[in-house]
């Protein structure tokens, strides 16, 4: 445990050094090359936007925030029910593989834009639409790695399980599902990242709120301090997802830990 925390922790410090340098770099660049604030702000006036009470007041960030973070999270676990939801009917019958595979590579190929302003017209403004489009863009890498996940057992572990008599459901919850855990993670992780993209890409069609809203605002009057710094906070939204998945496949998988620390040595 005392080997993990101190990984973790000088991992964060080299994360928060390199970070640090980065933000350095940015800020003598834009002031010695002299680089207009319309074009390249330097960070502190992308932390003005952020913390300076008069201008974070007229930005209201709290409410733009608060928006896209529901949408983001509600998408997500929606995204994880579904996608592996579909996976397993997917690989449990043939059929249903027949009947839902099609659909489902069709959402996929219809351009995701262009379903945002049906789903305004059936369901109004708000949040609703919004998370409507980021599922349909963040829920094909969840299927298609659950359903890689569920189909790579080996044929000899699926043979002795058949051969004492196992039923498909015993096959799925002990072997299918546990098999398919690393699979069902990574295109978590991806969907992480859609599920951002996915909720402001239905912000810049209609909504009254949140950062996309916002960064369509701030394109409007040029204003590019305010650009970045939302740029800032929805990369930071998806560290955030993407770093809770993380965790939270350490602690379901534990074994997968000790795995990866014996290559390690």
């Amino acid at each position: 445990m005392r080997i993990i925390n101190k990984n973790l922790l000088l991992s964060l410090a080299k994360g928060l050094f390199i970070f640090l340098c980065f933000l350095a770099i940015w800020h003598f660049a834009v002031v010695w090359l002299k680089i207009k604030v319309f074009i390249l702000p330097s960070p502190l006036k992308v932390m003005d936007a952020l913390f300076d009470p008069k201008i974070a007041a007229r930005h209201n960030w709290p409410r733009h925030i608060s928006a896209t973070g529901q949408e983001v999270v509600f998408s997500f676990f929606i995204t994880f029910f579904v996608g592996v939801g579909l996976a397993i009917l997917i690989v449990w019958s043939k059929l249903l593989r027949k009947l839902l595979m099609p659909v489902v590579l069709l959402f996929n190929s219809i351009p995701k834009i262009c379903l945002a302003p049906i789903f305004i017209i059936w369901f109004g403004y708000g949040i609703v639409p919004n998370i409507i489009v980021a599922v349909i863009i963040a829920f094909l890498p969840v299927v298609i790695n659950t359903a890689t996940g569920l189909e790579a057992v080996e044929d000899d572990l699926l043979d002795l399980v058949h051969y004492l008599d196992a039923s498909k459901a015993q096959v799925f919850l002990k072997i299918r599902i546990p098999n398919s855990l690393p699979f069902i993670f990574a295109g978590l992780k991806i969907s992480a990242a859609l599920c951002v993209a996915g909720a402001i890409v239905g912000e810049f069609i209609a909504s009254s709120r949140g950062l996309g809203y916002l960064l369509r605002d701030a394109q409007a009057f040029i204003d590019t301090p305010t650009i970045f710094a939302c740029l800032f906070l929805l990369s930071f939204m998806g560290m955030i997802l993407f770093s809770s998945i993380s965790a939270l496949e350490k602690i379901i998988m534990p074994w997968n830990n000790k795995a990866q620390g014996v290559e390690n040595r």
